[in-house]
């Protein structure tokens, strides 16, 4: 029989699938990670307590793989604290309240990236010109959502470098009708934020005055305040964190900047920059649109 320590098949796919960043939204890594703990409860184990740290072990193994989520983070944390807060007399009655847990967990972050994009419909008028960097799910929804109420839009896509993550958006974008999408370099926002009424980006994280967000985002953020055109971050509250969680960034391959050998130089190639907040007007959730001190 396995041991509770040997983490199940689909708990390693997901691990590996969330490390690397295969899956680019992270609201969509939060529900895979969540519904990759199901397989714990096809397994058989001895006592309760060894199903309790089996949630444990391999919950931790999925925060590991990529703990610059906080909604990843956040909907580990409740559904291991769920399992932990109570004192069930069967593993059966462990693993009914674990289902419930992801359960839950996955419809709180469905429900609140939708609300969180219907939001956001209100900064997306008829006419308006928008820029959006990198790949966000909901900022996608809120598009489509203003589209659908039959407003026209231009929007701004950047290519989000060196992964090519904006590509997918522009892709999306460009099949919804009423909706007219141009793809341009990171390093073009500047010359084309003139035209634009507003920024919007999604997150990873809101903690302690900095959004943590695909790199790229601070020096969007700091040219349009120079040029005065309002930044909003979209995303599910979850993502705003009080305390308790340390935005790890990731440094990843320097094969994806270039694949020639770098000879008598090093290549640098960070995931994630932290943009000051003060230079973001709004950050929309699913309790509405909160502006920030600036």
């Amino acid at each position: 029989m396995p041991t509770p320590d040997d983490n199940p098949h689909m708990i390693d796919k997901t691990v590996e699938e969330i490390r690397e960043m295969q899956t680019h939204s992270s609201s969509v890594v939060a529900v895979k990670a969540a519904d990759a703990l199901r397989e714990l409860l096809d397994r058989e184990f001895e006592t309760v307590d060894g199903y309790v740290r089996s949630v444990e072990r391999n919950s931790s193994a999925l925060q590991r793989a990529q703990p610059s989520h906080a909604s990843l983070y956040n909907t580990q944390r409740e559904i291991v604290t769920r399992v932990q807060s109570n004192e069930f007399e069967t593993i059966e009655a462990a693993k009914a309240e674990t289902e419930a847990a992801i359960d839950d967990v996955i419809a709180s972050v469905e429900n609140a990236k939708h609300e969180a994009a219907a939001n956001a419909v209100e900064l997306l008028p008829d006419g308006a010109t928008v820029l959006t960097h990198d790949y966000s799910s909901t900022v996608v929804e809120a598009i489509e959502l203003a589209a659908g109420d039959g407003n026209h839009l231009n929007v701004y896509v950047t290519e989000a470098r060196p992964r090519f993550l904006g590509r997918k958006t522009a892709r999306t974008l460009a099949g919804i009708d009423r909706v007219d999408t141009t793809l341009i370099v990171d390093s073009a926002a500047g010359h084309f934020l003139d035209d634009c009424d507003h920024v919007l980006v999604g997150m990873s994280a809101i903690v302690e005055g900095a959004l943590y967000n695909r790199v790229g985002t601070f020096s969007l953020a700091a040219t349009a305040a120079e040029l005065d055109v309002p930044v909003s971050v979209v995303g599910a509250s979850e993502k705003l964190i009080d305390g308790g969680f340390v935005f790890e960034n990731e440094f990843r391959s320097p094969v994806e900047v270039m694949r020639e050998p770098a000879e008598g130089f090093t290549v640098s190639n960070p995931a994630y920059d932290a943009t000051p907040t003060h230079l973001l007007e709004s950050v929309v959730t699913e309790n509405g649109i909160e502006t920030f001190d600036r």
